[in-house]
């Protein structure tokens, strides 16, 4: 796990900022924020307050990466790509969370280096991040700014036959079962949102579709949904397109690779971040993934291409 609890002695009444400052080599910024989310206990009550005092035994909850040896692909002075695959998250979503993409970055480039952008667990693809402060502020505003342009690849049903200009507002959902109501759908009360489909190649032989998809706005799920709309939903889509009972067990982690084979027809949702492309500092970048998608695809579908 990479949260683990240090154990720490104040002998004397002090103010616990500049304690944690000291004992953890934190920049105050970085002590505000943790102290903040209720990093600090003592006596079993959480410390949220940075003018508040320790005194004696308290605990300390952080953050500590493991690595798996997962590289990048490519390595900027200022920022870099990591090509990841389906199933792995960027960030822990708890302090239970298991390993992440979070422990790679933070290990190989230190604790101000971050995630730029989001990319769905279920996605694999390109993850831009930062290597320090100052270029985070940078790129994120270049991806608010829309002058990042994302492009994906994905293995979609049915025989999509020309571009698709998408632009439906998404919306989520307002459901009773909490779990449900993390989807996303296409609702007039949405915000604006905006896919260009582009077909690449038709498999009649699957009636399956291999699309270039370009998101010119960047909402949760919205290539998964507006495919979704227009009737090609991808292949292995766990939420847009099983039923309600599928889709909780899928959410609760309770369906096997097995399970979701037969369901939507793949182990794993066939979307893939395939490239980026920017300018950073007067320097273009066209950064494009190396896999080998579409044998993924197939691989994930358990289809022989020979």
């Amino acid at each position: 796990m990479p949260f683990i609890t240090k154990k720490l002695h104040s002998p004397e009444r002090q103010m616990a900022l500049p304690f944690l400052i000291k004992e953890l080599g934190l920049s105050r910024s970085e002590g505000q924020r943790l102290i903040a989310r209720g990093r600090l206990t003592q006596d079993g009550i959480v410390m949220c307050d940075q003018f508040g005092f320790v005194e004696g035994d308290c605990e300390f909850i952080c953050f500590e990466p493991v690595t798996r040896g997962f590289k990048p692909m490519f390595v900027a002075n200022d920022f870099a790509v990591y090509d990841k695959p389906s199933g792995l998250s960027v960030h822990p979503h708890s302090r239970q969370s298991p390993y992440t993409l979070n422990d790679e970055i933070k290990h190989q480039f230190g604790e101000d280096a971050n995630a730029t952008h989001r990319i769905d667990q279920e996605t694999s693809g390109l993850v831009l991040i930062s290597r320090h402060k100052n270029s985070e502020s940078v790129l994120k505003r270049l991806f608010s700014e829309r002058a990042i342009t994302k492009k994906y690849l994905a293995m979609v049903r049915g025989e999509v036959k020309e571009q698709i200009d998408i632009q439906e507002p998404l919306f989520r959902i307002d459901h009773p079962n909490l779990l449900i109501s993390m989807v996303v759908k296409v609702d007039p009360k949405g915000k604006p949102a905006h896919t260009i489909i582009k077909p690449l190649r038709y498999f009649p032989q699957y009636d399956m579709t291999l699309v270039e998809a370009s998101p010119l706005t960047g909402r949760t799920h919205q290539i998964r949904v507006h495919l979704f709309h227009v009737k090609h939903p991808i292949v292995g889509d766990p939420v847009y397109g099983p039923d309600e009972e599928e889709v909780t067990q899928f959410i609760k982690k309770e369906l096997s690779p097995e399970d979701r084979l037969r369901i939507g027809g793949s182990t794993r949702l066939l979307l893939h971040a395939h490239s980026l492309e920017f300018t950073y500092e007067n320097e273009h970048f066209c950064i494009v993934s190396e896999k080998d998608f579409i044998q993924e695809c197939f691989e994930a579908m358990g289809i022989s291409r020979g």
